[in-house]
């Protein structure tokens, strides 16, 4: 097993996203003693946001390319490598401002990619990156789940099918923003449904 970690948040300590995708991590790795681990921290080591140069590289053929753009465009291709050899990912993702971090939406830019995770069919899109089952670790300050402002999980399940991820698993954190007994009360809850799916 090939396992793509991938920590979202801008903390790089104390991260309550981060630590349950580690969990995910440590329990995935005692089922599969062979198991392969890339761990990202887009904090530690953010992927530049897609602009205008970034863009201009990407539209622009191969051999025609720039160093600076071809440089550019490695830099994603190193990303859709890592996604495309892995068997399981595990994405830690906090709520900021009702959304995904800007740390992550740079990670869906780079590894968005027409004719290689993504292509247009007869009937629309089609996701490339088949066969994968995903893990993601949300957590958030307040109470969200289940209800018409959570548009973070309409995002992450929307952009993961587009590019074939469909086989995944929500793992919540909730109310880490309301208290120490909530934080404690989360964390509970979140480390008993872990355990409960990866036995």
């Amino acid at each position: 097993m090939n396992i793509l970690q991938i920590n979202s948040s801008a903390r790089s300590t104390g991260s309550e996203s981060t630590r349950l995708a580690d969990s995910i991590v440590a329990k995935l790795r005692a089922a599969h003693p062979g198991a392969t681990l890339i761990r990202r921290d887009l904090a530690a080591n953010p992927h530049p946001v897609l602009d205008e140069p970034a863009l201009q590289a990407l539209f622009t053929p191969a051999d025609q390319r720039t160093a600076e753009q071809a440089a550019r465009v490695a830099l994603d291709d190193a990303l859709i490598a890592q996604a495309q050899a892995a068997d399981t990912i595990v994405i830690g993702s906090p709520m900021y401002n009702f959304g995904v971090t800007v740390q992550l939406k740079a990670w869906f830019d780079a590894i968005a990619r027409a004719g290689v995770t993504f292509k247009y069919g007869a009937t629309g899109p089609v996701g490339l990156l088949t066969g994968k089952k995903v893990y993601v670790a949300v957590a958030r300050g307040g109470m969200h789940k289940d209800s018409p402002n959570d548009v973070q999980l309409a995002h992450l399940k929307t952009f993961l099918g587009f590019v074939g991820l469909t086989d995944v698993q929500f793992f919540y954190a909730e109310g880490m923003g309301m208290g120490p007994d909530a934080v404690a009360k989360a964390q509970a809850q979140a480390d008993a449904d872990i355990n409960a799916v990866l036995v």
